[in-house]
Formats: structure tokens, C-alpha cells, sequence
């Protein structure tokens, strides 16, 4: 009987591609896994957040109405969170080290609700501009703004009130909660203006960190924020709701919190998330898209 002849074995895909490469190079697979394990590319991290921009800017003015009052709601939260972690802590250097992860709570409510804050579209909404800079496009960006916030404004200012005159609070922590509003108290206009820049810049950069986090953006959200608080940046959100209890427990005076804090906050706000992170995002990636 004439013996069995062995079947050649059959030379894989990846076997034949390592052969013309002289047993040099990576396989297909390879390539495949370093695909999914690279981060994304700057043009397509870019290209999310303006996508995101572009949607926002097309929601009805009632959506962005609602879901930026839930959104001034939510963000009180922040001083309400500080307030309860220092009320529990000693008077030390440290404190504000612990009590600035409270500051980070109204932010995690707001952004993974997907509520409308006004300092994420300081670079969401001004991305699709800067691609298309026609007066449409500006038009739909200034309605978002305006819109957001008003409505984040009142939603503050509703908690605020609330925090007030309610019978729901302590009277131990909403001593607490002008405590930590009183932060306010001994900044200048300037100050308080450059002071915002640094908050808006903050922002912005979360705002483009979170399409890379995938599941860490719980940890993104409360880094980014919890530096705004220990740094002492000002927020033109949560720190309206710090400037309305100052007002209303007649340690500042309405036009001042106006013409104090949510002028000069705004515009540094403003500067910080659209003309220094915004534009230098765009610049970075306007000869690739």
C-alpha cells in the first residue's frame, strides 16, 4: 500500500505577507490592533466636536431654552457639593484641595446629562463657523449663545432662591454656601476677567478631550473642573450661583453682580474658550480638513 502522502499546510495570509517582507514588518492583524489601540488623529477629534456643534446649533430654541434651565439647575449643585465637604472639614491649607472635587459635581450633572452649558459651546459652536464663516453660521452661533446663557442664568438664579427661602437647607449649610460664595467678595474687575480665562480655556480643553476618554469621562469632567476650583478660576454658571447668594444675603448689590462679576466672567469666558483654545484648535488642523 503506498504510504500516505502529508498535505502541504496552508500559508496564511499573515505568514506570506511576513515572507515577502524578509520576516520584517507587521501582519494585517497587527495593523488592525494597532488601529483600534492608536488615539485618534487631531483633524477627526476636530471633526467630532464641530459634528457637535453643527447639531446643537440646528435644536430648536425651545430645546436649547429647557435644556439649558436644566443645565443653571444642575450647575448649582457645584456650590452645594463644595459647601457640604467644607462644612465637614477642618480649617486647614489643604481644605480646598478636598473641597474642590465638590466643585466638580455640578459639571459631571450637567455635561454626561447632556445639558446645555454655555461654556462648552464657546468652542463646539465656534468650530462650524471657523470651517464656514458665513452669516448664517455666525447668526446660529450668537441664538445658541444667547439662549444657553439666559436660560443657564435663570436657572441659577432659580436655585439660588430656592437655596434662600426655603425651608430645605440647614441653616449650617447655607452659612457654608456664602462662605464659599465669599470668594468672590475681593476680587478686581481685572482679576476676575483674567481669572475667567483660565476657566474658559479649561473648558474648552475638556470639551476636546472627552471624544478620546471613551468610558474615563467621569475622571476628564472632575479633573478639568476641580482645577477651575483650586486655581481659583471663575465660571460665568456655577459662579452666578455663588454671585445671586451673595446678593441676596446683602453682602453685594444687584448691579454688582452685573457689572462685578458676569461681565468681565463672560468675556473671559469667552476669550479663554473661543479666541485662545477655539482658534488655536482650528489653526492646528486647517490645512488637513
Amino acid at each position: 500500500m503506498a504510504p500516505r502522502m502529508e498535505q502541504p499546510r496552508q500559508t496564511t495570509q499573515d505568514e506570506k505577507l511576513r515572507r515577502t517582507r524578509g520576516g520584517r514588518g507587521i501582519t494585517e492583524h497587527e495593523v488592525e490592533s494597532v488601529e483600534e489601540m492608536s488615539t485618534p488623529r487631531t483633524p477627526v477629534i476636530y471633526e467630532v466636536v464641530r459634528r457637535q456643534g453643527v447639531e446643537e446649533m440646528k435644536r430648536p430654541a425651545t430645546s436649547l431654552w429647557w435644556s439649558g434651565i436644566a443645565g443653571g439647575l444642575s450647575m448649582s449643585f457645584s456650590v452645594l457639593a463644595q459647601a457640604t465637604l467644607v462644612i465637614h472639614m477642618p480649617d486647614t491649607s489643604w481644605r480646598i484641595l478636598v473641597a474642590g472635587l465638590g466643585y466638580s459635581v455640578g459639571f459631571l450633572m450637567t455635561i454626561l446629562a447632556r445639558q446645555q452649558l454655555f461654556t462648552e459651546s464657546t468652542i463646539t459652536v465656534v468650530l462650524p463657523v471657523l470651517k464656514d464663516l458665513a452669516w448664517n453660521n455666525v447668526w446660529r452661533m450668537l441664538r445658541l449663545w444667547i439662549i444657553v446663557l439666559v436660560a443657564n442664568l435663570i436657572g441659577t438664579l432659580i436655585a439660588a432662591i430656592f437655596c434662600r427661602y426655603s425651608p430645605v437647607l440647614p441653616d449650617a449649610l447655607f452659612a457654608s454656601m456664602i462662605e464659599v460664595s465669599r470668594a468672590l467678595l475681593p476680587l478686581t474687575w481685572w482679576q476676575m476677567s483674567f481669572h475667567a480665562v483660565s476657566a474658559g480655556f479649561l473648558i474648552a480643553a475638556m470639551v476636546w478631550m472627552i471624544p478620546t476618554s471613551e468610558n474615563q469621562q467621569f475622571i476628564v469632567i472632575t479633573l478639568m473642573t476641580w482645577l477651575i476650583a483650586v486655581t481659583g478660576a471663575t465660571h460665568i454658571v456655577a459662579g452666578s450661583m455663588e454671585a445671586y447668594l451673595l446678593a441676596l444675603a446683602g453682602e453685594w448689590a444687584w448691579w454688582q453682580v452685573i457689572t462685578q462679576f458676569v461681565i468681565p466672567v463672560l468675556l473671559g469666558n469667552i476669550v479663554g474658550g473661543t479666541v485662545l483654545f477655539a482658534l488655536i484648535s482650528y489653526a492646528q488642523v486647517m490645512k488637513e480638513i
